[in-house]
């Protein structure tokens, strides 16, 4: 006798809070050094699950919410007029893994690239979780290209270098984000 059979469905209204739960639980899996892990909250991603250009797929175990599946539209090549899913998010949670879910959710990936012409399926997986490589090399994906991350004012601070007439530019820049962010506080307090 088997085990229990993964049902897909695509997110909607009536899922968002569940896959904003599993979003959670990896939250709290994950490391707290992946790049802008803190700055998103759950009503960013409901947010985000409701924009037109999200796709998205919860995988359930006898109805019960226990993975989901982010999609967005890429490009590989900007040059090129092959289309392109890119899976931005792959998730199930601990006690459901090993049971056919994120191979469900990936059969409704292919179900959805195919339908839309896509030619290609990408995926975004951290180099540091190996199952989930190792899921993906399964699948047949291999690695294209290394998508390397850094903060925007390190990058500045890089750039710049250490000349005084640089150190003064980058005080420009640095002085320009703190009046921005006070802005920006000031609207989201005139909003409520």
């Amino acid at each position: 006798m088997s085990g229990p059979q993964a049902l897909v469905r695509r997110v909607d209204e009536r899922s968002i809070d569940a896959v904003c739960d599993l979003w959670a639980q990896q939250r709290e899996e994950r490391t707290p050094s992946e790049v802008g892990l803190r700055r998103v909250t759950a009503d960013l991603v409901r947010a985000a699950l409701t924009r037109p250009d999200t796709v998205a797929f919860a995988g359930f175990l006898d109805g019960v919410p226990v993975g989901y599946v982010i999609l967005s539209d890429c490009s590989l090549n900007p040059f090129s007029d092959a289309a392109c899913v890119s899976v931005d998010q792959l998730y199930v949670a601990k006690d459901a893994r090993k049971k056919g879910v994120a191979r469900a959710l990936m059969s409704a990936v292919a179900t959805f690239a195919d339908r839309h012409g896509a030619d290609q399926v990408a995926c975004n997986v951290p180099s540091s979780i190996r199952d989930a490589n190792r899921f993906f090399a399964r699948l047949g994906f291999t690695p294209h290209t290394i998508r390397r991350v850094t903060l925007t004012a390190g990058l500045q601070r890089r750039l710049v270098g250490d000349t005084p007439e640089s150190r003064f530019a980058l005080d420009q820049v640095l002085a320009r984000r703190r009046v921005a962010r006070i802005r920006a506080a000031q609207g989201r307090f005139a909003a409520h």
